[in-house]
């Protein structure tokens, strides 16, 4: 259910490349489908074009990538329609489907919103402070659905934030031509967080591999290992050979200047639970991730190479503007750096290497994310930017 978009596209190149017979089912209107699948086309919110979907049936399995904006009761149109034609159908979910996201850490077991499978798209709220949501409601709903009328037949993918080339919500591309520009970054602080976002390519090839002999049930799709918000810049940095330093500001100087969590600093939010959702189950189950960096390299290749995603509204959602952005890093004024964290451990108003792990010296110096001692002349500071200094002013 849809092929042509973002996850969508890597199911089927991915079942392809396994050899598998594919038959999609979309409206036609965006995004460039296979020549080497089935193609039918229809509105899976009208019966009719439903019916006519059956007709090409049976299969083995349902991999439905096309619900983010669907009401239950239009998912249950299908699943009722296709429940003799598949023997198993894998629903692409969300964690935004459990009850205490994004507040609480979340297992595979934590409990879901209530939400029936009828409910049509007037059904649920959005809290005020984030959670839940009416599109958690509804996702919560869609999953009740399925299992309305394929029982223990139904494997429901719970993904949070999915990156990768063909991205169309506009994330990593955000932070990826923020990086190009360089100079002075506006980060999220603490640099240490952990995000948990998990490559396209990996959600595909792990509901391909439910599709053919998953067991019923919820699966977490997050990646297992994350990476720290100052490794994740610091690898856009990398991908773009953008110069430029992250300069972090507490939640309490964001918010106070108004920057909208999730979207204007995009991955950035509060919540205690928004980056701890246990993926054990699907680790068990198969999921590998790639490192993000990867993720990160191959989205910067295809943007560069000339890759677009497909319209949509969300695109502009994201990104705070320059003029907001010189706004709250005024107001930080220069970047200070304890000794812990400066090579020379003496200084107090320098911009320093952050120790990521992944970045050398020499990647460092090059880059111009810090100077040595006595070489503050030849350090690459963004044009306009504070000069640092080694010597402990």
């Amino acid at each position: 259910m849809g092929g042509t978009w973002f996850l969508g596209r890597a199911v089927v190149t991915g079942a392809l490349g396994r050899g598998w017979s594919v038959t999609t089912f979309n409206r036609g209107r965006s995004g460039a489908g296979s020549c080497d699948v089935t193609a039918v086309h229809g509105d899976r919110t009208v019966a009719l074009d439903v019916r006519r979907l059956v007709e090409h049936g049976p299969w083995d399995a349902v991999i439905d990538t096309s619900s983010a904006d669907l009401s239950p009761r239009e998912v249950m149109l299908s699943t009722e329609a296709l429940r003799g034609k598949a023997s198993r159908w894998v629903h692409i979910s969300t964690v935004s489907a459990y009850a205490g996201w994004p507040q609480w850490p979340l297992t595979d077991d934590s409990a879901l919103l209530e939400a029936p499978a009828d409910a049509d798209a007037s059904f649920g709220y959005t809290s005020p402070d984030g959670g839940p949501t009416a599109y958690g409601f509804q996702k919560a709903g869609g999953e009740r659905a399925v299992t309305k009328y394929f029982g223990g037949r139904g494997v429901f993918l719970r993904p949070g934030v999915i990156l990768g080339p063909g991205e169309y919500v506009g994330r990593l591309p955000w932070w990826l031509a923020r990086a190009k520009r360089g100079g002075n970054i506006l980060a999220p602080a603490p640099a240490d967080r952990v995000i948990q976002p998990v490559d396209v390519r990996d959600v595909a090839a792990f509901a391909l591999d439910q599709a053919r002999t998953g067991q019923p049930g919820g699966y977490n799709v997050t990646h297992p290992a994350g990476i720290t918000f100052d490794c994740f810049l610091r690898e856009c940095l990398s991908a773009t050979g953008g110069v430029g330093v992250p300069v972090w500001a507490q939640p309490d100087v964001l918010t106070s200047h108004g920057v909208a969590q999730w979207t204007e600093l995009p991955l950035w939010r509060t919540h205690a639970g928004v980056w701890s959702v246990d993926s054990s189950r699907a680790v068990a189950a198969g999921l590998h991730c790639r490192p993000i960096a990867e993720t990160i390299r191959d989205t910067w290749d295809w943007l560069d190479g000339g890759g677009r995603p497909v319209d949509h509204p969300r695109w502009a959602d994201h990104g705070i503007t320059l003029e907001k952005e010189a706004e709250v890093l005024a107001s930080i004024g220069r970047v200070e750096a304890g000794p812990a964290d400066c090579p020379t451990g003496t200084a107090r108003t320098c911009v320093c290497m952050s120790r990521c792990g992944h970045t050398g010296l020499a990647e460092a110096q090059t880059r111009g994310t810090w100077a040595p001692r006595g070489s503050v002349e030849s350090c690459m500071l963004a044009p306009g930017g504070p000069r640092p200094s080694h010597r402990g002013e």
